[in-house]
């Protein structure tokens, strides 16, 4: 059976299997999750009976600790196998996964820094000393990540998701990365037939005047429409001209530091669930995966 006592022994495979060293994961948990769980246990309890006669901790009690459970639910999204096979690494019934996991979903989220605790700072920044706390360089990089999806039966949400770019149904998610590849806000998912700039124009998420937004060539025409704040894009190439000498080097710097988002987004897919098909239900994508954008 494996657990957080056989694995934490093997410190390279604890981090192939969970995506964190062991010291990572002891950080998390003993700082924040021992403190957090007894509270939010009883939040959980009381919102599901809110008339219940018995008192609190009475009926099914989980098979596993809380430090177990959270190393399965890591173990999941990092290797994105079945519940049945997950179920047979700790021991348990498919029935007891899927409930374990579900009900310590929302107290990893509290727990770990995800972009929207982030982002909500960000924007009661004052002072340069400040906003450069959460931009070094005073520089942020937006781009979109694809992800596939089951092909959808009705015909509408299949042309709705399905991806020209890809050639497949998928879903979008927009990422505002800072200069130490920090995700300080994530958007949540939109059908993969959307283009990056659509999404971005519609939803457009506000960073300090003084920090200055990167972009590729998907996002061309943000600095005519978005002309209040900074922003930066490659030198396109006209039809029969080339670029000059300047305009290269100036496309080559730009790709050196905008290279520090597709880092980010390659370092995020090595959890299997941001990166394979999504197999479970695109009603809770995003509650799953806010979980789990931490880099």
């Amino acid at each position: 059976m494996l657990s957080y006592n056989k694995l934490s022994k093997k410190p390279l495979l604890f981090k192939s299997f969970t995506g964190l060293t062991v010291k990572e994961f002891d950080n998390i948990y003993n700082k924040e999750i021992t403190r957090k769980y007894a509270k939010h246990e009883i939040k959980r309890l009381s919102k599901l009976n809110s008339n219940r006669e018995r008192k609190l901790g009475a009926g099914r009690h989980f098979k596993r600790d809380v430090k177990n459970r959270f190393l399965m639910l890591l173990v999941y999204y990092r290797l994105y196998i079945t519940y049945t096979l997950t179920g047979f690494l700790f021991d348990l019934d498919q029935s007891n996964v899927c409930r374990d996991i579900q009900k310590i979903e929302s107290l990893i989220r509290k727990c770990l820094p995800i972009p929207q605790k982030i982002f909500n700072k960000t924007k009661r920044l004052q002072t340069p000393e400040e906003v450069e706390e959460y931009f070094p360089g005073f520089m942020a990089f937006t781009d979109c990540t694809e992800q596939q999806i089951p092909r959808p039966e009705d015909k509408k949400r299949r042309k709705a998701y399905y991806s020209g770019k890809k050639k497949r149904c998928t879903v979008k998610n927009q990422l505002v990365v800072n200069n130490k590849g920090y995700i300080v806000h994530k958007l949540g998912h939109k059908k993969g037939q959307k283009h990056d700039y659509k999404i971005y124009k519609k939803n457009h998420p506000a960073t300090p005047k003084e920090v200055v937004n990167i972009f590729d060539l998907g996002y061309l025409g943000v600095e005519k429409d978005f002309p209040e704040q900074l922003s930066a894009l490659p030198n396109k190439k006209k039809r029969n001209q080339e670029l000059s000498l300047e305009e290269k080097e100036y496309n080559k710097n730009h790709s050196k530091k905008r290279i520090i988002i597709e880092h980010t987004i390659c370092r995020l897919k090595k959890y299997r669930i941001l990166a394979d098909i999504f197999r479970n239900k695109l009603r809770k994508y995003n509650s799953v995966r806010y979980s789990y954008w931490f880099g």
